[in-house]
């Protein structure tokens, strides 16, 4: 459901203990998308922090006066803020966000691992690579960004909030983050984990492999799920992605 305005978009911070995880959101997206999984892991005690990537959460063409160098930024920040708060950090992110995660990791190899949903390294709709002609002829292009049509679970859609449109600059920018991804994968060296569904129609079917063969980190693992969309995070699977998260946050010092 685009901009639901029964749902915060707003970030979040979940106070816990002193082993923390930043969540971070797809593009056209918010923090919205990564509440339940961001509840689930401070009830089992973690501090949780879930930024709102620089233009995002109010107007679409928000997202035409920024680039990915501001997404990595606005995680950044989140970043400084919850060492301060925590010893040990896990990241992980959703589609876009599993991109500025791989950032982020390139970056802090104290990083104690990194969780990978739905990783946006390449996307199937082809439209996305006409961005950079698209841009100089239109603002936006009407879509469905965050492939919530096709969730399995009834009630996922109303859990989320983003945009109706794709703003095409700010698609452009997209395309961007994937090939500067792509250039940063082999020196990832921190554990890693992927989610990736064969039910996803937003990404190409080899954006997972890619990912996990890219990245530099020799303890690294995909796990394919099969009753997922691409916002597998308020979908039916979501209950074994958690715990599958939890028990990898657990087995990399996260106790």
């Amino acid at each position: 459901m685009p901009r639901n305005p029964d749902v915060d978009p707003r970030p979040f911070v979940l106070e816990g203990g002193r082993v923390g995880c930043l969540l971070i959101h797809g593009f056209t997206g918010s923090p919205a998308e990564m509440r339940l999984l961001g509840e689930c892991l401070h009830d089992s005690g973690l501090t949780v922090s879930a930024p709102l990537l620089a233009g995002h959460g109010k107007e679409p063409e928000d997202l035409n006066r920024v680039t990915w160098h501001d997404w990595v930024a606005s995680a950044e920040k989140a970043l400084e803020a919850l060492r301060a708060r925590c010893d040990t950090i896990f990241v992980g992110g959703l589609s876009l966000g599993s991109l500025v995660t791989v950032h982020l990791a390139a970056h802090h190899d104290d990083l104690a691992g990194i969780v990978l949903y739905s990783p946006g390294l390449r996307a199937a709709n082809k439209l996305l690579y006409l961005a950079p002609i698209l841009r100089h002829l239109v603002r936006q292009w009407p879509g469905d960004p965050e492939g919530d049509t096709d969730l399995l679970d009834p009630e996922a859609p109303g859990r989320l909030w983003h945009y109706e449109t794709v703003p095409t600059t700010g698609a452009n920018e997209v395309l961007k983050m994937q090939r500067a991804t792509r250039r940063l994968l082999p020196q990832v060296r921190t554990p890693a984990i992927i989610f990736y569904s064969t039910h996803d129609t937003t990404l190409d079917p080899a954006s997972p492999r890619l990912m996990l063969e890219g990245l530099g980190s020799t303890d690294k693992e995909l796990v394919i799920l099969h009753k997922s969309e691409h916002n597998m995070l308020v979908d039916c699977e979501r209950d074994a992605i958690f715990a599958r998260t939890h028990g990898f946050i657990v087995a990399h010092g996260g106790t």
